[in-house]
């Protein structure tokens, strides 16, 4: 049986669904998460999500933000090239990818940040405002940056 991965898929609709799945694969339209609370297995259509996070643990640190030391990191890693992503509903991640292409309806982020609570990213397309990679990715972080400090 396949090792179970941890989870928290984030929906479009803003609901959160933490638990462990053992049949995600790339590319396919849907998949199973068993629920933290020990209940029924859930079916998930990846056409209702905006990412799923595969993640070290559940707690996380909802204060912690990674945004500025992406900048500082380098251009390109054996984990791709440096990408920024803005959802439609303002959040901002930062990361690298190998398999961005904005013809494919998802692709998987891994963060700039190897103390991040998140492993990889798995990011759907069409839940996106914009997507750049390299230098224009930095800028766009900037750009973000600037924003908030005015704010």
């Amino acid at each position: 049986m396949a090792e179970a991965n941890k989870i928290v898929v984030h929906a479009l609709n803003g609901k959160v669904l933490k638990g462990t799945t053992q049949d995600f694969f790339a590319h396919r339209p849907m998949f199973h998460v068993q629920s933290m609370d020990g209940g029924p297995g859930l079916e998930v259509r990846c056409k209702a999500l905006k990412a799923i996070f595969f993640v070290k643990n559940f707690d996380g640190d909802s204060s912690r933000r990674d945004t500025a030391g992406f900048l500082a990191g380098p251009g390109e890693t054996a984990q791709g090239r440096k990408v920024a992503v803005r959802f439609k509903d303002g959040e901002l991640l930062c990361g690298y990818s190998l398999t961005y292409s904005a013809e494919r309806e998802a692709f998987f982020i891994f963060p700039a940040d190897p103390q991040s609570n998140n492993l990889r990213i798995y990011v759907m397309t069409g839940s996106t405002v914009e997507v750049k990679i390299g230098p224009a990715a930095e800028q766009m972080v900037k750009k973000s940056l600037d924003k908030s400090a005015a704010a």
